[in-house]
């Protein structure tokens, strides 16, 4: 077997068999397969696609090209998955919240991509705490607090990684079977018995259609399957910020008011709905009861301070998690400039004037400046006075909060009424 007939192949319009796409996985792992190979196999995929068996095939050879874990903790490993957003920071509520209610959750997450925030990046804006730990010290974690947000080790999914880095120079990054094998490989390494995933589509999301985010949903939940784990998927509205706040310390804000009974919203009605979704797989009855008192009893918090000292943050963030996060030197208010209904909002703009401040890459090499971002970003269908704030800038320097200032009132668009929304459009199961 070869790279060359495999690419022949996928030109010619046929899907590889399993096999093959086994022997091409542990190729991108092990570099016997050239960069130009990767490129020429990728591209092949992205024309004539692999079907629904060559999807899973290869989902599966991608996830064992690396380790594989394997958990015996006496109850059901649990995870989620984001397809990215704007203000999203369920998963730093879901997983604690989830650990309280007496699952485990060992949540391999990503940093910042486009104009999406990166859990880990939210996370590391908590002083000292480190994302990276090894496998060990990721199963004490997950054994003691019940959940751990880590990042991918070199170990998991190898192919992934490689051939993730040749899609984005080949303009192969929309595929539909390669954005489901990167995902799932991933997560299923992890060693999951369920999987709920939450598939994004609206103006801060990279699916801006519901039919687009519903194809994907498809997709990931089949293959999930077929790989024999338990999945489903929530096809979820990203027209405005899942949150107020964007940017990481101001997220991480976000998510202990959810923690301390402090704020309600889309934010805590997202974290719920994918909660419950994953105990109901897990066998749970009265899901969303247990999950609610989970939250609402301070359990979720305290699995979360668990957490955050076991990473290397400060024992006792949980009760003084305002002191502990840094905050931006330059505060302004966005003015409305006009009264009016807020009608629309381009979260996608959002997003980059966050990455505009310092919060987010333009390059991989960049660093994030972790107290800067916004907060207070108004909701759709709002009524608005003209002078009345739109949002909250935080940043660095005055001239970012310039431009900033700027991107927030061009993404704002004011009328008189706002369509109707609902933020969990359909399930896919």
């Amino acid at each position: 077997m070869d790279a060359r007939s495999v690419i022949a192949a996928l030109r010619r319009g046929e899907a590889p068999d399993a096999e093959a796409l086994a022997w091409f996985a542990r190729g991108l792992a092990d570099g016997s397969v050239s960069d130009a190979q990767a490129g020429a196999f990728a591209m092949g995929v992205c024309c004539n696609g692999l079907g629904d068996a060559g999807r899973a095939a290869l989902t599966t050879a991608m996830r064992d090209s690396g380790a594989v874990l394997r958990w015996d903790l006496g109850a059901p490993v649990l995870d989620k998955h984001s397809t990215g957003g704007v203000g999203d920071c369920v998963s730093l509520v879901l997983a604690p919240a989830l650990a309280a209610c007496g699952v485990y959750v060992p949540m391999i997450s990503g940093r910042g991509l486009g104009h999406t925030g990166g859990t880990l990046d939210k996370l590391e804006a908590i002083p000292g705490l480190r994302t990276d730990p090894g496998e060990a010290q990721f199963r004490r974690i997950v054994a003691e607090a019940g959940c751990a947000i880590v990042s991918a080790t070199a170990d998991i999914a190898p192919a992934d990684k490689r051939l993730y880095a040749i899609r984005d120079v080949t303009a192969t990054v929309e595929s539909l079977d390669l954005i489901t094998a990167s995902i799932l490989s991933k997560k299923l390494a992890a060693g999951l018995d369920g999987l709920v995933l939450d598939v994004k589509c609206g103006s801060g999301a990279f699916m801006k259609t519901p039919e687009k985010a519903r194809a994907l949903g498809g997709a990931l939940v089949e293959t999930a399957k077929a790989a024999g784990c338990r999945a489903s998927a929530l096809i979820t509205d990203m027209s405005q910020p899942l949150a107020s706040s964007l940017g990481n310390a101001l997220e991480v804000a976000e998510a202990m008011r959810v923690m301390c009974g402090q704020s309600e919203g889309r934010l805590a009605e997202l974290t719920i709905a994918l909660g419950t979704a994953l105990l109901q797989s897990a066998g749970y009855e009265d899901a969303e009861m247990i999950l609610r008192k989970a939250i609402s009893s301070g359990a979720a918090a305290e699995r979360f301070g668990r957490m955050v000292a076991a990473m290397g943050g400060p024992v006792q963030f949980v009760e003084n998690w305002a002191r502990f996060l840094p905050e931006a030197p330059v505060i302004r208010e966005v003015i409305a400039p006009q009264a009016g209904t807020v009608t629309a909002i381009d979260g996608e703009a959002l997003g980059l004037a966050v990455v505009g401040l310092g919060g987010g890459r333009q390059v991989e090499t960049d660093r994030i400046d972790p107290a800067v971002g916004l907060s207070d970003v108004v909701s759709l269908g709002s009524r608005i006075a003209k002078g009345q704030p739109l949002a909250r800038i935080h940043a660095a320097r005055e001239e970012q909060a310039d431009a900033a200032a700027q991107a927030v009132l061009a993404a704002i668009r004011f009328g008189e009424d706002a369509p109707p929304t609902k933020l969990i459009l359909e399930t896919v199961i």
